[in-house]
């Protein structure tokens, strides 16, 4: 080979070189991040905008919120790297896993979520125990929910009650204060929710707690994380780590990003920490 050769086969191998690390580059130019619909997208949105510009200032790239029509399909995003972080329930992140073959990684919880607890509601004076749920038209929310469905159903069913054939009828209202909505409208006599969305709403005194008033609270359970992709470069994933549990609630700006994602702070978590919610959704007959 000449030494001509040499140079142009060395320069066609440098631009191969160039045009794939652009490409990567320009792949990576914007951080998508999306979240599990268990709340209205209005308030999934305003949860999400001052953390977005915090993950920007930390990653230095422009970060975007993908809002997704459903649980699956903040899956099916994560799964097939249509987004590179998302908010999961304890129960879609089992999905995701099993899904992926298990290449869903989580990287951080709310404190909170190490004992995370739903609570069951009522507006129907008659109903005061679980055992009073029978006959009754109950709601859950999303089917894919963990504190709006799987774990309810998992106690019902430690309860003896089977909600199948139990309750007169079952309603998935798809999210948590859209089933308080139906509970205080009396669409349906009783409901499940997660615990955090409730305390939100009677802090924020959009439920009256002596027209609907929780019958029954959980065990304790874990619950909510972020998660990444396995195929995420090393590197990008400890810097958004780093990013979350830098969060500190003494700094006013990272509190308003804590108080609005109901956190305290973010602590790690890791896969094991979810195996009673897999337990759970497999008893269930759900996974």
């Amino acid at each position: 080979m000449t030494p001509q050769i040499r140079l142009r086969l060395a320069r066609a191998l440098l631009f191969t070189a160039l045009l794939a690390a652009g490409g990567s580059a320009f792949a990576q130019a914007v951080f998508r991040i999306t979240a599990i619909p268990d709340e209205a997208p209005t308030e999934l949105a305003r949860k999400a905008a001052p953390l977005v510009k915090y993950l920007e200032a930390q990653l230095g790239m422009k970060v975007e919120f993908t809002p997704v029509t459903d649980y699956a399909a903040a899956v099916e995003a994560l799964v097939n790297r249509k987004v590179d972080l998302a908010w999961f329930g304890g129960f879609t992140f089992i999905q995701a896993q099993v899904r992926s073959g298990g290449k869903i990684i989580p990287i951080a919880q709310r404190e909170e979520d190490q004992h995370f607890r739903a609570v069951f509601i009522t507006g129907d004076p008659a109903i005061k125990q679980l055992s009073d749920l029978k006959g009754k038209d109950f709601s859950f929310g999303a089917q894919s929910s963990t504190s709006g469905h799987l774990m309810p159903r998992s106690f019902l069913l430690q309860a003896g009650i089977d909600p199948d054939k139990d309750f007169h009828r079952v309603a998935y209202s798809g999210a948590h204060d859209a089933t308080i909505a139906a509970v205080a409208a009396g669409k349906v006599q009783a409901g499940a929710v997660s615990i955090s969305v409730w305390d939100k709403f009677v802090d924020d005194k959009r439920v009256d707690p002596k027209q609907v008033r929780v019958i029954y609270t959980s065990p304790p359970f874990y619950d909510y994380n972020w998660s990444v992709h396995a195929d995420m470069p090393a590197a990008l994933r400890e810097k958004v780590t780093h990013a979350l549990l830098s969060l500190n609630p003494a700094k006013p700006a990272d509190k308003e990003i804590l108080d609005l994602q109901r956190a305290t702070r973010f602590v790690p978590t890791k896969p094991e920490n979810y195996q009673g919610i897999e337990a759970a959704a497999r008893n269930a007959g759900l996974l």
